[in-house]
């Protein structure tokens, strides 16, 4: 199976007041086509500077990274962005939605901005799926916290990305929101096939994944492969 991501003795360290810290050391990390990657550990441990450093969004101090054979740490922020725009989706754990823009221009404007063809199709047709066809022309402000990341997942599954970064995608949501907009990501991620790289703190959450790493003090501690799960359907959501 093709690797999408690979990794090779990362290092991510940055100046304080204190002197220098190491926040990461010696990674490496392969990740196949497909497959969804839990990256678990306690609160500093690393976890989201490495989702960012995978993603591309910050490079490290040494190291490589590769998404889909391209080393990104060789490439400007400018080409970055566009491996980016090629690749990859993201959800936050603070949604990132546009306050000006609608539930539909939200997901719509990184697949236009992308140059995807029938960008606004697209769009309806990612909100139907994760049941907002009624939120077309709701601004974020007239959602729930629940139908803003739902809103967030129809965006980043718009672009058609190959990778779908996710950093603590339930972290502002209740318990029982939570547990409806994960069963949404991992049944649209089986369907569209991506690769799936998560940052949580909750373990049901790592268990849903084939995969997870451990990270204490910057470095990977476990590596496992979990049992399959089965994704329960999503209805009567709020």
């Amino acid at each position: 199976m093709t690797v999408m991501i690979n990794a090779k003795n990362i290092e991510k360290t940055v100046a304080t007041s204190e002197g220098s810290l190491c926040i990461l050391k010696g990674i490496d990390l392969e990740i196949k086509q497909g497959e969804t990657l839990a990256i678990v550990g306690s609160s500093g441990s690393g976890k989201s500077t490495l989702l960012g450093l995978l993603a591309g969004l910050d490079i490290p101090s040494s190291g490589s990274i590769t998404l889909d054979g391209r080393d990104i740490t060789a490439l400007t922020e400018d080409e970055r962005a566009t491996v980016r725009a090629d690749l990859v989706g993201f959800v936050f754990q603070s949604f990132q939605l546009l306050p000006s823009l609608t539930a539909l221009e939200n997901v719509m404007l990184p697949a236009e901005l992308n140059g995807v063809a029938g960008a606004r199709g697209l769009a309806e047709k990612y909100l139907q799926r994760v049941g907002l066809d009624h939120r077309f022309n709701h601004y974020p402000k007239q959602l729930s916290g629940g139908e803003q990341q739902r809103v967030a997942l129809a965006r980043a599954f718009a672009s058609q990305p190959q990778i779908l970064f996710a950093d603590e995608p339930t972290g502002n949501l209740d318990t029982a929101t939570g547990a409806q907009v994960i069963d949404l990501l991992f049944e649209l991620n089986r369907e569209e096939g991506a690769t799936l790289v998560l940052v949580t703190h909750e373990q049901r959450l790592a268990d849903r994944c084939q995969r997870s790493i451990q990270l204490e003090g910057g470095e990977i501690v476990a590596d496992k492969r979990n049992k399959p799960s089965v994704v329960a359907s999503v209805s009567g959501q709020n």
